[in-house]
């Protein structure tokens, strides 16, 4: 049988992340690659309690079927505290002409697909930072649209080469974010490049999609508005989850966006899933609102505030200074760029049969084959003396390559 696959699926290839995953059973393995949050993170007994209290004294409601829109008591949790301590929230009496809404989605890359699929018509572009989640590239792409990128610089997106393509590009339709602790460069936009960029975007009529998954795990520096905060114009899509704070396997995540769009989007999730897991809804409602949630956030900032040090003070003293690296206050993830001497895809090789799994950079640029000489590091799940002894297999490859060259 030869297999006709469709037009949107047949050019995506199988994420590089998830296929070195397969290597990662090997527990000799150790794991840079992996964006998982660490295990220690999940307050496991706090679940087990809740857990039971659900079976107990709600099973139906947690084992029927719910709205598309999600758990009401947990949206109304999430949009209080989104306006409480973020901002994030428009509400009818602010006078802006348009107010938002909170639905709960299968992960936050749920919402990421959903906004394409709604904003974007076969052919349309999809404009992102150079580089970028590839998760999210690949749901763009699996709706055809077109991926184009612009340069990351270290204060963010580059807001003159962004208004360029704004003006060549007339069926851009989104543009894709990650301004805080970005995945994979690990880097945060400053509030004077959001407020440019922001502009730039009300300027030329293009929805901004900011996906934050990230950004409750600062552990250094200040915080910095998130563009949903700044959205005077109703331009602005929001997507989180709590896949880096409580669980990822859960995949309960949530969007905040303009109502109108906010309708779009219930239209389109209900051909997807009809709902996301109520259990898990009701799990994470009863975790928000009866347990310290906020004293949780603070400990699992402490964990990657450890696990980041170890790992920033290692690459310093074991990487040839030929390699740079990204200094990241928060997140999971440090982008580590090779001299030009150092093939990247030789790189990864080398470093894997010598027992680490780092990703290539060329899997997070938005057009595909674009060279990229960089490769993306995690220290969320590797134990603290793992990430010693990585950063000196990594530093033993470099100077190997090196003098190869």
């Amino acid at each position: 049988m030869e297999y006709r696959f469709s037009d949107k699926l047949a050019a995506l290839k199988p994420s590089a992340i998830r296929e070195i995953f397969k290597s990662l059973t090997d527990p000799s393995i150790i794991a840079f690659a992996a964006g998982n949050p660490a295990a220690d993170s999940f307050p496991v007994a706090e679940m087990a309690e809740i857990s039971d209290e659900i079976y107990r004294t709600m099973p139906v409601k947690a084992l029927q079927y719910g709205t598309t829109e999600g758990y009401l008591p947990l949206r109304q949790a999430i949009a209080a505290r989104q306006r409480e301590k973020f901002g994030i929230g428009r509400l009818p009496e602010d006078g802006l002409g348009f107010s938002d809404s909170t639905i709960i989605v299968s992960g936050g890359n749920q919402g990421i697909e959903l906004a394409c699929k709604v904003f974007c018509n076969e052919g349309d572009a999809v404009i992102a930072e150079d580089p970028s989640f590839i998760g999210a590239l690949n749901a763009f792409r699996s709706n055809g649209a077109v991926t184009l990128g612009v340069p990351l610089l270290a204060d963010g997106i580059d807001p003159a080469a962004l208004e360029e393509l704004l003006k060549r590009e007339k069926r851009a339709k989104l543009l894709y974010l990650i301004p805080t602790f970005q995945n994979p460069a690990g880097i945060t936009s400053t509030e004077e490049n959001r407020r440019k960029v922001y502009a730039l975007a009300a300027k030329y009529g293009i929805m901004i999609l900011e996906d934050n998954p990230y950004g409750e795990l600062r552990f250094a520096g200040d915080d910095v508005p998130t563009y949903k905060s700044m959205d005077t114009e109703g331009i602005v899509i929001y997507c989180s989850s709590f896949s880096k704070i409580l669980s990822s396997g859960m995949r309960v995540g949530y969007v905040t966006a303009p109502e109108e769009v906010i309708q779009k989007l219930v239209v389109a999730k209900q051909v997807e899933d009809v709902h996301t897991n109520m259990f898990f809804q009701i799990l994470v409602h009863k975790y928000m609102t009866e347990r310290d949630f906020e004293g949780h956030i603070a400990e699992v900032r402490s964990i990657y505030r450890r696990k980041c040090g170890i790992m920033m003070d290692a690459l310093d003293r074991y990487l040839p200074r030929e390699l740079t690296f990204t200094r990241p206050q928060g997140g999971l993830f440090v982008w580590c760029t090779l001299p030009a001497c150092i093939d990247m895809n030789e790189f990864v090789k080398e470093a894997l049969a010598r027992k680490v799994a780092v990703v290539p950079g060329s899997a997070f640029t938005p057009v595909a084959g674009a060279p990229c000489n960089s490769v993306r590091l995690s220290y969320s799940t590797a134990t603290d003396d793992q990430i010693v002894t990585g950063a000196r297999i990594l530093g033993e490859v470099a100077e190997d390559l090196m003098k190869r060259a």
